[in-house]
């Protein structure tokens, strides 16, 4: 591949022989094409080292590494992102589908909203067999132009993929990396917001899939799910639970204190932060906090077949 991308695409994977090609077809079969692909393999020992070699020797946006170990899926995202040569860079899931338009749509939102940091599509969950069996309503506040508001709603509102949205590289190296603490994630997304704010294609594009090898359910504890992060938080004595989660906390504090904002709008996102934290320690309200399911959206007929590069004349 001559030239250097305008996208990079990051994909992470370890054992994700079941679902990979579906994904990979899906990234490789966008409309918007002006991208390489960097999949980093986490050792795998299923047969995912084949599947990366079969595509990569097929089409030259592929950039495949195999790591030699497994060094844990936070510094394997990381390590993507290092790799990355673009202007704009996205993770990609290894088990999710991605509608054809999605990265154009993305990247357009950028151009026309130079004042737009991130830019993602509304999304659905699909199980095992990539029928569609949710879709939600995209209520979070990341597209106002106070940051103040735009951490409140991430702090009291959880949903969206957003983690998965097209970032502008310069942007996301402002950010701390990722590191392997309870929803460390979140505080990534939370770090992007506070440096400017985020569009939503409002078109049903990403597919999430939800199956019993999804990482988040593989690994049901907060203990199991930091040490997939990193192996060393197997460690109870240097990694107890009461740690993995002040971290979480202070991600948040300190993705405020690097990011540039005025004295003012600093002081409302840490009043902002102590007010979540004491929401934390009251009873759950009975609202929901995940995003809403839309029945606007449920009476759209997507069909995941006829949007997805890849899946034609398969059977949902």
């Amino acid at each position: 591949m001559s030239g250097v991308p305008r996208l990079s695409i990051g994909l992470p994977v370890y054992n994700g022989e079941q679902y990979l090609s579906e994904a990979l077809d899906a990234l490789l079969g966008q409309s918007y094409a002006d991208f390489e692909l960097i999949i980093s393999d986490n050792a795998s020992t299923d047969g995912t080292a084949d599947i990366c070699r079969r595509y990569a020797a097929q089409d030259p946006r592929i950039r495949y590494v195999r790591q030699s170990h497994n060094i844990g899926a936070a510094p394997n995202h990381n390590f993507v992102f290092v790799q990355a040569r673009g202007e704009l860079f996205k993770w990609a899931s290894h088990d999710d589908l991605y509608a054809r338009d999605l990265l154009r749509r993305c990247v357009e939102a950028l151009d026309e909203n130079p004042h737009m940091v991130l830019a993602h599509a509304w999304h659905a969950i699909v199980d095992g067999a990539g029928t569609v069996t949710e879709t939600f309503d995209y209520r979070l506040a990341t597209d106002s132009p106070h940051a103040p508001e735009r951490f409140r709603s991430l702090l009291f509102a959880a949903g969206g993929d957003d983690f998965y949205g097209v970032v502008r590289s310069d942007v996301l190296r402002l950010v701390a990396p990722h590191d392997s603490y309870h929803h460390a994630d979140r505080t990534i997304v939370a770090e992007i917001a506070l440096q400017g704010p985020f569009h939503q294609v409002p078109e049903l594009l990403y597919f999430r899939r939800d199956h019993p090898d999804r990482a988040e359910r593989a690994n049901p504890t907060k203990r199991t799910r930091c040490a997939n992060m990193d192996p060393r938080r197997t460690d109870r004595l240097r990694h107890p639970t009461v740690r993995l989660l002040a971290e979480y906390v202070w991600g948040f504090a300190t993705a405020i204190r690097h990011t540039s904002l005025s004295p003012s709008d600093r002081r409302q996102c840490y009043r902002y932060l102590l007010q979540w934290l004491a929401s934390r320690a009251l009873p759950r309200p009975p609202h929901p906090t995940e995003d809403q399911p839309s029945p606007v959206l449920d009476q759209l007929s997507h069909t995941v077949d006829a949007v997805v590069p890849g899946r034609q004349g398969r059977t949902s």
